[in-house]
């Protein structure tokens, strides 16, 4: 139970690859936090996760200053502190660079950029020395993407943040590294990708065959927010089964 006695928070923890986080932590002996735009979803979750003892959720929408205050304050309000946050909350669209409207591309950088600066920024407070931060980056900052540009661009900005702040906040002892998955099935995907081309055009690019699961993703957060990282800062783990660094054969 590598984090018993930790507090971690989990942004976008409704779904997906932060719902797999937060069962992972939750499964270490962690107390978790998840926020989510939609009290429906929140519930669901929180269902699905149990113990409510060790579990916390928040509405909240992490491109907005105040909801991310009632965040923090509420963490504080509970537990006084956090050990661990995995800035995970993101969005995807993928239009051409000169179809996607200006509100399209406000709403990317909202949520994938401006979103995690404040996460970062209200829990740096409560964050405890010798913590652990994990940004959600994307494979997609590594190669070009035809129709993703802007947001390639956006977790090119998480990843870049990443080293940056592991150079910043290592005088406290605290590790902020990036995951950049690939392709990953989760419901964002399902939406954004066709069944047919996920199993042919995209499957053919992935040198282990597969498209990845949201479990394996959260494998590689908890990773890095545990003991077993302690001498890992500014690095970005791609977890892509091969996409970007081997050829499918």
């Amino acid at each position: 139970m590598e984090f018993t006695d930790k507090i971690a928070l989990v942004t976008g923890g409704t779904s997906g690859m932060g719902l797999a986080a937060a069962r992972r932590l939750l499964d270490g002996g962690a107390t978790v936090v998840i926020t989510g735009r939609d009290d429906a979803r929140l519930a669901a979750a929180a269902l699905e996760l149990g113990d409510p003892q060790r579990l916390l959720t928040v509405r909240a929408d992490v491109s907005v200053a105040a909801d991310a205050d009632r965040t923090t304050a509420a963490i504080a309000e509970r537990f006084g502190h956090l050990d661990i946050v995995f800035a995970n909350a993101g969005i995807a669209l993928f239009k051409p660079f000169d179809v996607l409207g200006d509100a399209e591309a406000d709403r990317l950088l909202d949520i994938n950029v401006k979103g995690v600066l404040l996460t970062l920024r209200r829990s740096l407070p409560l964050l405890a020395d010798g913590g652990a931060i994990v940004l959600n980056a994307s494979w997609t900052a590594h190669r070009g993407l035809a129709g993703g540009s802007v947001y390639a661009a956006s977790k090119a900005a998480v990843a870049s943040l990443a080293r940056s702040l592991a150079a910043e906040l290592a005088p406290r002892g605290i590790r902020v590294n990036a995951v950049s998955p690939g392709y990953i099935r989760t419901d964002m995907f399902v939406t954004a990708v066709p069944d047919n081309v996920a199993e042919g055009a995209v499957r053919k690019q992935i040198a282990l065959g597969r498209i990845g699961t949201a479990e394996e993703v959260a494998d590689a957060v908890a990773f890095l927010a545990s003991e077993q990282a302690r001498y890992v800062t500014g690095q970005e783990l791609i977890i892509d089964g091969g996409l970007l660094g081997a050829v499918a054969a």
